[in-house]
């Protein structure tokens, strides 16, 4: 390759160092071969955490090391089996430890995998959109406004274009950016290259194409990376919450364990024993896998998620969603299906009606009177539509359109009268454009047309015709006057009344002989200098279309009424059209626009903050307005402590979407820059999807409470029932093996079982949580206290009573272990709802629970009847009898707590059946306690 810098070079030199072709790209086969050589385009991520690492860290737990201390010195003492049984169930606690932490690495890994960007590309002649870790140096790319710049790129072709590379430059403002190449003596820095684009900056304006020059670590931002260490996952606010929690919950053990030890000793057990004791029991209170079972969880549920076409990019989004109060979402793709049809054109005073559905170029034209319209003998129809196919960026491709909607519609309309934007195109090339913005809402086309410049002008029509001073009838090209005027923007009102999408079109023709045409066509002028043109333009007519609701989204939208979770509309069409979808779909459920149920942009504008936060709390649709709306919007909301999440595709949404408690981007329609600043990606563009959303991050955070329960109750019995026997001067109802075996059986497999358990049925019908709420929130902690107490208890009378009537040490440690381990394998269905029965539920709605069960009882009864096991767990053979007494104790709580809140469930309902009876009654919040 050359030694000249590639930005001193001309497109044609860079292609031919390149081996590559400006207009054809590279073949397929060569694209391959160069991937092969060079590698993916993609950055070096800090490594994972490696399986040895992960296998390493499941022996670093303080606690273990102690064991593994206490191991040794058994083996010193002679007490080879216990020393060989306490390693290994310290191995297989390892093992389990492992496959959590390995599944939940794995699982977050694949999601990164789905958010992966990507490119468009141009090989052998045609377009592709690929995977941007497979472009090669040589690649023709092609980039439009909102894009991330996939890889370092020298421009061959501009328009209007302009990049954000603050993360290279730190400049924050736009960086304008033309194929002229500059000069290498000039030695220019990164910002000032104007002919290179620079992996990670993004497009602000415009389009262009480019030729790969740098992939994957030789770009600009390959060698920034480098030099940063990646940082490791994040956090969510509840595992950091959890952390703290343990740091208490190990405190407490310790302290409880040292009194065990302590007491025990003092009534005459050997201090080994008692040591050996404490440290297992410290082992089995202590949650050590909590941590890993909330990431699994997480991960998991984040899983079922993306099946359900939500991917999300943030952990703590996911409880997050469970706190929404407020959706605001995007009209257009969103709620609606994303297919514009073009369904009337008024061209002069004439109103045409148009058929056909969707994308397909296939519908007549007809007239008021319903009359079949030719529209290549309607002048005026003829010239609406060919403004409206030649002032847009949408194609037509095979099963539907590429590009916006909205122009698809427009080259649409045009395609079924004939006239295809490829050969009209030819005859009108274009020379220049002003790409659509927001702020402006319109987008200028210019086109060589008989050696002369032709200016087309698509936008909302109020805006479209305070540009004008002519207008375009049946006759021709006359003035336009007040009352053309006022007819125009009545028939915009009346068509947005009926659900339409309404675009002005105008034109303008200049003269060859102009100076200002003389600099367009030569491509002397930039977009900031073609804004002037845009005057005394000819109003051509109006085009309405309609984009129809999905129709999954009216349910949607009532199973947000009934979570409590208010719907908003924002959208930059017309209040009427955007009433009209919003009364279709049931976010407003009357005619009238009164009490600020409707806001538009322009009131926006007149209000102060303080007003808006306050305006907000009503208003269900928000019309006309401009991307900082949104952003204004979601901070008035914020402010009135809603949790709100917020749902963008353009790159002028992201600030939005990133100020949001929750931003959503859209994975069809959306940007890569949307989609960076956002917690989670709709896959589907579809609104039912965040609904879907909301359910999956409130079973996920139920689901984290129920193995909460059960892991701590589970604990606090096994702690009691060691410390109340201590306390009443018995002998340890559990030697050190036999509590080690208790944590292996009981707090691994069922546990993990609990994070998968379905969503709830009434799921979507409970109001949002609190964002500040404990996880003891709703009397969590009590629960679990008194269930804890309640295993405890039976556990020690299970010791206990054999003992006094003469059975034997070991037999009573036996029942002992038995009914531990029983109470909790039954607890762990009861903790698979805080407001339901199992019957409700129903017994085999989560088999993998089942079998994690069948699994968990197998091992304690291979450890009481197993000739091998017992002389090591110092157990002995259970008669029916025994097993009666261990069903009694271990069952008595459950069927106890069932049969309470099965009366006081069925109790209530009768009560306020009564009370109901021949009047509306607004029935309480349930109060389904356990205990």
């Amino acid at each position: 390759m050359s030694d000249e810098p590639l930005y001193s070079l001309e497109p044609a030199a860079v292609a031919g160092l390149l081996r590559t072709d400006l207009e054809r790209g590279l073949s397929a086969r060569e694209a391959e071969r160069r991937l092969d050589e060079v590698g993916p385009n993609t950055l070096k991520e800090a490594g994972g955490v490696s399986p040895l690492a992960i296998i390493l860290e499941q022996f670093s737990d303080f606690m273990v090391l102690v064991l593994l201390g206490a191991t040794v010195v058994s083996f010193l003492l002679g007490e080879i089996s216990d020393a060989v049984t306490i390693i290994a169930i310290v191995i297989i606690n390892a093992v389990l430890g492992f496959v959590q932490e390995y599944r939940a690495e794995r699982s977050l890994a694949a999601l990164r995998e789905l958010t992966a960007p990507t490119a468009r590309v141009v090989r052998d002649r045609a377009e592709f959109e690929v995977d941007a870790a497979t472009l090669v140096p040589g690649d023709l790319v092609m980039v439009e406004a909102g894009d991330q710049v996939p890889a370092d790129l020298r421009l061959i072709e501009a328009s209007s274009l302009a990049a954000e590379e603050a993360a290279l430059t730190g400049e924050s403002h736009p960086v304008r950016k033309t194929p002229r190449a500059v000069a290498a003596d000039q030695r220019p820095t990164l910002g000032e290259q104007g002919c290179m684009l620079f992996m990670g900056s993004v497009i602000t304006r415009g389009r262009g194409r480019g030729l790969v020059v740098k992939t994957g670590m030789s770009t600009e931002m390959g060698l920034i990376a480098g030099m940063i260490q990646e940082s490791g996952e994040e956090e969510t606010p509840l595992q950091r919450r959890l952390e703290q929690l343990g740091k208490y919950i190990v405190a407490a053990c310790l302290v409880i364990c040292g009194v065990v030890v302590v007491v025990g000793v003092r009534n005459g057990e050997s201090i080994y024993r008692m040591f050996l004791a404490g440290v297992s029991l410290a082992v089995a209170a202590i949650p050590e896998g909590l941590p890993a079972i909330v990431t699994i969880a997480l991960a998991l549920g984040v899983q079922r998620m993306s099946k359900r076409q939500a991917i999300v990019r943030r952990l703590p989004a996911v409880e997050t969603l469970g706190c929404a109060t407020v959706v605001c979402s995007d009209k257009t793709g969103t709620l609606t299906e994303n297919q514009m049809t073009v369904r009337r054109i008024i061209a002069g005073h004439r109103s045409v009606y148009v058929s056909g559905t969707g994308y397909s170029p296939k519908g007549r034209f007809y007239g008021d009177g319903r009359e079949p319209l030719d529209p290549r003998r309607n002048e005026a129809l003829r010239l609406a539509l060919l403004v409206g196919a030649l002032c847009a960026d949408a194609r037509l491709a095979p099963g539907g359109i590429k590009g916006d909607p909205t122009e698809g519609a427009l080259v649409v309309a045009a395609a079924k009268a004939g006239l295809l934007v490829e050969e009209i195109e030819a005859e009108w090339p274009r020379v220049a454009e002003i790409p659509f913005e927001s702020e402006r809402r319109r987008m200028t086309t210019f086109h060589r047309v008989d050696g002369g410049l032709w200016l087309l002008c698509k936008g909302a029509a109020d805006t479209v015709i305070d540009l004008c001073t002519r207008f375009r009838d049946e006759a021709g090209e006359r003035a336009l006057f007040a009352a053309d005027r006022h007819e125009i923007l009545k028939a915009n009102e009346e068509m947005a009344g009926d659900a339409l999408r309404v675009l002005g079109l105008a034109a303008r023709r200049i003269p060859a002989g102009d100076p200002r045409a003389a600099a367009v066509l030569g491509g002397r002028t930039e977009a900031e200098d073609l804004a002037p043109l845009e005057r005394d333009l000819c109003f051509i007519g109006l085009v309405g279309m309609i984009d129809p609701p999905r129709k999954e989204v009216y349910r949607a939208v009532q199973t947000c009424q009934r979570a409590g979770v208010r719907t908003v509309m924002i959208t930059g069409d017309h209040w009427a059209t955007a009433r009209a979808i919003a009364q279709e779909i049931g976010i407003l459920e009357t005619t009238s626009i009164s009490g600020g149920a409707i806001l538009t942009g322009r009131e926006l504008d007149k209000m102060s903050d303080r007003e808006l936060a306050r305006a907000a709390q009503t208003a269900r649709v928000y019309a006309r307005v401009s991307p900082h709306h949104k952003l204004r919007i979601v901070r008035a909301l914020k402010q009135k402590g809603q949790v709100v999440a917020m749902t963008g595709d353009g790159v002028n949404d992201a600030p939005a979407v990133k100020e949001a408690d929750i931003g959503v981007a859209m994975g069809l329609s959306g940007t890569d820059v949307t989609k960076e600043a956002s917690s989670m990606v709709l896959a589907d563009d579809n609104f039912a999807t965040i609904v879907a959303a909301i359910e999956e991050g409130r079973a996920i955070y139920d689901n984290i409470r129920k193995f909460i329960r059960y892991l701590l109750s589970c604990n606090v019995g096994e702690i009691l029932v060691m410390f109340l026997a201590a306390v009443a001067g018995l002998p340890l109802p559990l030697i050190p093996i036999q509590i080690l075996m208790v944590n292996l059986v009981t707090d691994g497999l069922p546990a993990m079982a609990l994070g998968v358990e379905p969503p709830e049925p009434d799921v979507a019908d409970r109001p949002p949580r609190p964002p500040q709420e404990s996880v003891f929130a709703r009397r969590l902690a009590i629960k679990i206290s008194v269930r804890g107490l309640m295993i405890g208890l039976a556990t020690l009378i299970g010791f206990w009573v054999p003992l006094h009537v003469g059975a034997p040490i070991e037999h009573a440690r036996t029942l002992a272990f038995a009914t531990l381990v029983s109470c909790q394998l039954i607890h762990v269905f009861d903790c698979r709802s805080e407001r339901r029965s199992l019957l409700k539920l129903g017994f085999f709605t989560n088999p993998l629970l089942i079998g994690a069960v069948a699994v968990s009882t197998a091992m304690m009864l291979g450890t009481i009847y197993l000739p091998g096991m017992q002389p090591v767990f110092k157990t002995t053979a259970l008669t029916v009898g025994d097993w009666l007494w261990v069903l009694i104790l271990s069952g008595g709580p459950n069927i106890f707590v069932s049969l309470r809140r099965v009366f006081i469930y069925h109790g209530k309902e009768r009560i306020w059946m009564q009370i109901g009876r021949g009047r509306e009654v607004s029935r309480p919040k349930e109060d389904n306690e356990d205990e």
